[in-house]
């Protein structure tokens, strides 16, 4: 998605010649100004003084964006957002991991923005190994636009969840013993943007954005990045240790809780899958689509 703020930053860091030193995981909370650099227009990115929250905005010159600067390597990233308010359709807010290759992996969390008085949406999709069309779309249960609510990715050899508020809404597996794609040697950086995405963003691009109701503001805060930073060496972030705890066996699977809580999700707020979309794959679905989820 190469729309203003969305276009890919590359990164700094080099893949080749790197040489590891003692891997952990690293625990990271609050200060943008310190884990992140700003992706394009400076001054539509507004940060507190204490440098614990940060909005961006999005008007009729540009969007924008900002990005870690550590890529990592499996882990836990939270970030608490707070999404546009009023109308807001054509609107795109992105909060996501990246590793910016050809062949990249990504983990979306989508925000579509919608016209006063209709709910947001909430779209997330996985790209790996370059391969992406596994877009999931629900409502949430609450209004995203009146407080801040807290937005998670759970990264490890096994799974990758994503969740709201704690509430798993989406899982998929590593089936890549079946030969199902699944995001394990790539590092992936931290992003976040808002942008102009009223091509296709709400109603399939029928809704354009009204430029009289903006500047837009989407804002975030309190995130937490528990993850390990790469260091040109994958075998440190695959171990098993207590500072890579995402690879315990307790979190190689979603618990009865949370199972629980999926179920729930799933049944009453999603809105379209891409493993029951028959027509759009011409009746031969994605092979994962047909395998267990945990």
């Amino acid at each position: 998605m190469a729309k203003s703020c969305r276009i890919t930053v590359v990164s700094s860091i080099l893949f080749a010649n790197v040489i590891s030193l003692a891997m952990a995981s690293v625990v990271s909370v609050g200060d943008f100004n310190k884990d992140f650099y700003i992706t394009c227009s400076p001054n539509h990115v507004n940060t507190s003084k204490d440098e614990h929250e940060r909005s961006l905005i999005l008007d009729q010159s540009s969007g924008s964006g900002f990005a870690s600067n550590d890529m990592f390597l499996f882990g836990q990233i939270d970030m608490q957002i707070k999404l546009v308010s009023g109308h807001s359709a054509g609107t795109v807010v992105a909060y996501y991991l990246t590793s910016d290759q050809p062949n990249r992996d990504e983990l979306d969390f989508e925000f579509l923005g919608n016209v006063t008085g209709q709910p947001y949406i909430l779209q997330t999709n996985i790209f790996a190994d370059g391969f992406d069309n596994r877009e999931e779309r629900m409502y949430l249960w609450f209004d995203p636009t009146k407080d801040f609510h807290t937005y998670s990715i759970l990264w490890n050899l096994h799974q990758i969840v994503f969740m709201v508020d704690w509430v798993p809404i989406r899982v998929y597996r590593n089936h890549a013993d079946k030969g199902v794609p699944f995001p394990r040697r790539q590092p992936m950086s931290i992003k976040a943007s808002l942008w102009n995405g009223d091509s296709w963003a709400t109603r399939g691009g029928h809704d354009k954005i009204d430029w009289s109701k903006g500047p837009f503001i989407a804002s975030f805060r309190n995130y937490k990045i528990d993850a390990c930073v790469w260091r040109g060496n994958a075998r440190f972030c695959r171990t098993d240790s207590e500072t890579n705890w995402w690879n315990k066996e307790r979190f190689s699977t979603l618990n009865w809780r949370q199972r629980k809580l999926f179920k729930w999700a799933i049944k009453y707020h999603l809105i379209y899958d891409y493993c029951k979309d028959n027509k759009r794959f011409n009746n031969i679905l994605p092979k994962e689509c047909s395998l267990p989820k945990y």
